[in-house]
């Protein structure tokens, strides 16, 4: 999340407080060994019963906001409340099986992710796939500390992980200032963007950046055998074997980023998954569409479509110039939706750089979006960009650009309205 976070921040926000971010990781790592020597002792410090509080009602603000019916990301509200307030009950009962069924969760979730890093990483062997593996053993080591009782019988099960979570993110922290460090990020104009042709930027500076994205169901040509999760974000396979993975691209006035391979591939089940590894080996020649209507005039409109209004064109100009000098394509490593996902960010970094200050950082870390959008792309670079991803990562990018206009009072008082309501419109319904 720090990541995403400087990138909308930019690099004038890096030149004042990029020292910082080793000072605030020394301090999580210390805070985070801290909690979980707590936890480990048997004697607890962290104020337990507080937090399981703030949880719960969190839990119930999300699950609110969400049955409000104004929510941008409801699905995920309602997935995200449920947990806080499951969680939340756990930590203030303190019961051992309610200390038990918090150790499982959390053991499960754990189990379930280093399960997930590991595929994925040994299947598409994408960049950086062996440390990917690691974090997947490591995932899976920490699952096995939570399903084993000692030393604590269970009791410090939501410390520990709050001291491991903060731990981790701390290294992180220390490991990311350290690379911004050594490519220079932020100094000395290192990541302005390139000489855009200026012509170019005026033509699409009032225009609105568009992603567009063709899902795997809705690109289909025959009729889609329905696997859930699977044909939304990765494939999907008609009646007659034929896989289709979808297709992403951007567009902004008459520049227009939509990235094929020259000759179209062979997606039959058998050659599909020898394609998945990211290697140079399954490399091809690539070709870019010239525009939007001529693309889909040859196939079919766009499934959906995300429009953002703030953003840089002179990046977003400089970044599409370099991008297709090279003409390959690779169907998991140098993808549509990996085009896609590079141009998005190219365009708005720096873009939520208004104040200079922290102001702007508490801005950002307060919008569910921005966590979201920090998940997704985590995890579509220890695995491959897909439509799918690109799709929620635009839509969560475009809240976070374009907050809705509305208070979080006015948004509580529109949530109760419309609860009140629907609970009288269903009493009239039993009647």
């Amino acid at each position: 999340m720090i990541q995403l976070l400087l990138l909308l921040l930019g690099p004038r926000f890096a030149v004042r407080h990029l020292p910082k971010l080793l000072a605030f990781g020394a301090m999580w790592l210390a805070i985070g060994a801290f909690v979980v020597v707590d936890a480990l002792d048997g004697a607890l410090w962290f104020p337990l019963q507080s937090f399981g509080v703030l949880l719960l009602a969190e839990g119930i603000a999300a699950l609110a906001l969400a049955r409000s019916g104004i929510s941008l990301q409801t699905g995920f509200r309602y997935v995200k409340g449920a947990i806080g307030v499951l969680i939340g009950v756990l930590v203030i009962v303190r019961h051992s099986y309610s200390d038990f069924l918090l150790a499982m969760l959390f053991g499960a979730g754990f189990a379930l992710e280093g399960c997930l890093l590991i595929a994925a990483a040994w299947i598409v062997r994408y960049r950086h796939w062996r440390s990917t593996i690691a974090i997947g053993v490591f995932s899976l080591v920490l699952a096995v500390i939570f399903f084993q009782p000692y030393p604590t019988h269970y009791r410090g099960t939501v410390p520990y992980c709050i001291g491991m979570w903060l731990a981790v993110s701390g290294v992180r922290m220390i490991w990311l200032y350290r690379r911004l460090r050594k490519s220079g990020y932020g100094r000395d104009g290192a990541t302005a963007p390139a000489c855009a042709d200026t012509g170019a930027v005026e033509a699409i500076k009032e225009s609105p950046m568009v992603v567009h994205v063709w899902t795997p169901i809705g690109s289909s040509k025959n009729a889609a055998v329905r696997r859930p999760v699977i044909d939304r974000y990765i494939a999907a396979v008609d009646i007659n074997g034929v896989i289709s993975t979808g297709h992403a691209a951007l567009e902004a006035g008459n520049l227009y980023l939509s990235l094929y391979p020259a000759v179209e591939i062979d997606r039959s089940p058998d050659e599909f998954a020898r394609l998945l590894r990211a290697d140079s080996s399954n490399d091809v020649r690539g070709r870019y569409l010239p525009s939007y209507p001529e693309e889909a005039a040859a196939w079919c409109d766009s499934t959906m479509k995300i429009a953002f209004r703030r953003y840089d064109a002179a990046r977003l100009v400089a970044f599409a110039t370099e991008y297709k000098r090279i003409e390959v394509y690779n169907l998991t490593n140098r993808n549509c939706s990996s085009t896609v996902a590079e141009a998005i960010d190219a365009a708005l970094e720096g873009s939520e750089y208004r104040h200079g200050g922290w102001r702007d950082v508490l801005r950002l870390i307060l919008l569910p979006e921005l966590w979201i959008a920090a998940q997704l792309r985590h995890r579509a670079q220890t695995m491959a960009w897909t439509p799918g991803l690109v799709l929620d990562y635009a839509r969560a990018l475009r809240v976070v650009s374009q907050p809705p206009a509305i208070g979080w009072i006015a948004l509580a008082a529109l949530a109760w309205r419309q609860s009140r309501r629907a609970r009288v419109t269903q009493n009239a319904e039993q009647r």
